[in-house]
């Protein structure tokens, strides 16, 4: 079976688009070995004849399994379980057999554990019922050295999702550690007292991957790299540490956004999207490590997928959220996997006709050299650094340069640059999260500033620039603050212009003053 049929498979199954019976029946019926349009077009000509009055539904899901599956199957790799149907397909008469010798070899057990009933209530959680999941978490991973192999899997995948419904970003699994993970940018630890054993460590960590994964991990100590299964993806971050095994994993968001679910306020969203018009450029999306860049980069290619009729290519390191070519073609290539590194794949890129190039991080002098010199050449480049603010990023870029290129470089950033989007996570009053940012547009004063190396002047210009679109992060906290988004406590937390400080605490003294007024006559009347 050809892998990228295999892929469609794996994916239909997974999204209970389709079940399994009736894919492999299908394929049964095409005979030989087709391809994926071949295949496809039976699977749909079959799915519209039982279902003619959702044609188009049909049509619309065919096609993005077809695109997924083809995605997927750039990088090599079978999908979990297919493998072994195929196996178990050519020879079942000595199945049995098999999964005997299987069982000795592993000394897993015949009967797998249920987890069916584990994380069946996912949802919208209540605090009380998230504690009590969470609790019930810990409880099942006290039991873990008593897993299989398999066990371990499938209580991951269960993990994984609940602590998605229990409004969870990010779990980590560490040898010598209790179980933690973040919510709304805090440390949750479910059972302080209770510590994971390295061989508890390794056996859950290691659950999830692939053999050449654990080859990858085994030879350089560290992998990066992406899981997905009932639907949903995450990243898996593994490194050795003093104590053993440790790993990371961020809860991938499930859909597209717009950038003004994400956090943005709508006028602001129209800036960012009229940096999308230019047909070339350079556009960089900034914040600190896990701040939500990546999610913004997807909108923005959203938003181009949505308007334009172009070639994205998009370098990821792994590919996080999977992006359906709408009007546009996108091709999303992973790091170790479809490419050897962010430079090596910039190059590549330039030959196979892009109009936008989306580089999932520039972190070396080639990548950035690669990135400026394709904006200048007729592409628009979207590209992410894990800078704090505008002025940060461009010294950044401008710094790895030698001394030598410096004028040069300033040069063609100065006209290659479209904007910058600096963000960060901060807690909302309502109890989430949302982004406090700033945006820095190109005008000819900013430029200036670049190809003359006066970077400290950038936010001055920034400040009174509110025509283009831009503003600093001191200036969007007052105004989300004033919109009643974050807290007085949280927008502080964000400023360091000391007359922006000095304006937000005079209205936070006048509204402190009304507030106390208001409680002083309310006590009376109740009197």
């Amino acid at each position: 079976m050809q892998l990228e049929v295999q892929w469609f498979i794996s994916i239909a199954v997974e999204n209970q688009i389709l079940d399994k019976e009736f894919c492999t029946g299908m394929y049964e019926s095409v005979g030989g070995d087709p391809d994926l349009v071949t295949y496809a077009q039976a699977v749909l000509n079959q799915a519209v004849e039982s279902d003619p009055e959702n044609a188009e539904t049909w049509t619309a899901n065919i096609q993005q399994i077809m695109d997924l599956a083809a995605q997927q199957a750039s990088g090599g790799e079978s999908p979990a379980g297919m493998e072994e149907t195929e196996e178990s397909d050519v020879s079942a008469d000595h199945s049995g057999e098999e999964e005997a010798e299987g069982d000795e070899e592993t000394g897993e057990s015949e009967e797998a554990m249920d987890f069916s009933a584990f994380g069946s209530s996912m949802g919208h959680m209540s605090e009380e019922e998230a504690q009590a999941t969470l609790q019930q978490i810990v409880d099942m991973l006290k039991n873990v050295s008593q897993m299989s192999k398999n066990d371990a899997a499938e209580f991951m995948k269960y993990l994984l999702n609940t602590l998605r419904s229990v409004g969870a970003s990010d779990l980590h699994i560490s040898s010598g550690a209790p179980l933690f993970l973040r919510k709304h940018l805090e440390i949750i630890r479910p059972d302080p007292d209770w510590v994971v054993s390295d061989e508890d460590s390794r056996k859950l960590n290691f659950a999830l991957l692939t053999d050449e994964q654990m080859k990858i991990f085994e030879t350089e100590q560290d992998l990066n790299c992406a899981l997905e299964f009932n639907g949903n993806r995450f990243r898996a971050a593994l490194m050795f540490h003093k104590q053993g095994v440790s790993g990371s994993y961020r809860i991938v968001p499930g859909e597209l956004k717009p950038l003004t679910d994400l956090g943005f306020l709508p006028e602001d969203a129209v800036t960012v999207e009229r940096l999308l018009d230019y047909s070339n450029g350079l556009i960089l999306v900034t914040g600190p490590i896990g701040n939500g860049k990546t999610t913004t980069l997807a909108a923005m290619i959203e938003i181009a997928n949505q308007r334009r009729k172009d070639h994205i290519i998009s370098v990821e390191d792994p590919i996080e959220i999977l992006i359906p070519s709408k009007n546009c073609q996108v091709t999303q290539r992973q790091i170790g996997v479809a490419t050897k590194s962010y430079h090596a794949a910039l190059k590549g890129a330039l030959r196979e006709d892009p109009d936008i190039i989306v580089i999932g991080e520039l972190n070396d002098l080639e990548t950035i050299e690669n990135a400026i010199t394709a904006s200048e050449t007729g592409h628009l480049v979207i590209g992410t650094l894990p800078t704090c603010d505008a002025a940060n990023t461009l010294n950044r870029i401008l710094d790895v340069f030698p001394p030598s290129q410096q004028p040069q470089i300033r040069a063609m950033t100065a006209g290659s640059l479209r904007g910058i989007v600096c963000q960060k996570l901060v807690p909302a009053l309502n109890g989430s999260l949302t982004i406090c940012y700033e945006i820095l547009i190109n005008t000819l004063g900013i430029a200036n500033n670049i190809q003359d190396g006066a970077i400290s002047n950038l936010k001055s210009n920034m400040e009174i620039g509110s025509k283009s679109g831009m503003f600093t992060m001191d200036q969007k906290a007052l105004e989300l603050y004033q919109k009643r988004i974050i807290s007085y406590e949280t927008a502080l937390a964000q400023m360091t212009n000391s007359s922006i400080i000095e304006q937000i605490n005079r209205i936070h003294a006048v509204e402190e003053a009304k507030r106390y007024v208001a409680e002083k006559k309310a006590a009376k009347k109740k009197k």
